[in-house]
């Protein structure tokens, strides 16, 4: 076997689930498809952006469960006016992070889709 042919055999080893250089010359042999994984490193910082987005959106909606709580355990109105605001503050984070969510998403769908 040339340089060439094991260096061919090693990217598709790589680059496929085959355990061994072995496995993928069998699969070759055989007739077997196999399957290969590729990785867009351009998706990584949509993807964690995207991430860090969903962690600040779970946070803002465990402000609002506990705003909520406390709204409810309230005895004067001031004190429900109070927690009242607190939590329309936050839904409006919440709207904020959707807008940057749907931004994310329109660049991938142009990127991706060629939607215009």
């Amino acid at each position: 076997m040339t340089q060439s042919v094991w260096n061919r055999l090693e990217k598709i080893q790589q680059e496929s689930g085959c355990q061994s250089i072995g496995e993928v010359a069998r699969m070759m042999l055989s007739g077997e498809q196999i399957n290969c994984f590729y990785k867009d490193v351009s998706l990584n910082a949509p993807m964690e952006e995207m991430a860090l987005i969903r962690k600040e959106l779970k946070a803002i909606g465990i402000n609002v469960n506990q705003q909520t709580k406390f709204f409810h355990m309230s005895k004067s109105e001031a004190q429900r006016t109070f927690f009242m605001l607190k939590t329309a503050q936050l839904y409006k984070q919440v709207g904020g992070k959707v807008e940057e969510l749907l931004n994310i998403i329109n660049r991938l769908a142009e990127k991706w889709l060629h939607v215009s």
